[in-house]
């Protein structure tokens, strides 16, 4: 289960490193700048904005793991 606590590290992690959302349905949201995604530091829920302006609304509850750009596939499901 993701935390917000895990995503805002994510987010201001100096250098910031692209990453994406994994979802329990199989989708992934690309989070390519932290200007692309934005949440309550208190809720559970994320917007994550594409790069066609178009929004999706997350339950942070349905996030499975974070996917780093170039991290092999077994270290960023075991995040």
């Amino acid at each position: 289960m993701m935390t917000i606590e895990t995503l805002d590290k994510a987010i201001h992690a100096v250098p910031f490193r692209p990453f994406s959302l994994r979802l329990a349905d199989g989708r992934s949201l690309p989070v390519p700048h932290p200007d692309f995604v934005a949440f309550n530091p208190k809720g559970r829920v994320a917007v994550v904005i594409d790069e066609r302006d178009g929004a999706e609304y997350v339950d942070l509850l349905g996030v499975v793991s974070l996917g780093f750009e170039g991290e092999p596939a077994e270290t960023r499901a075991a995040r």
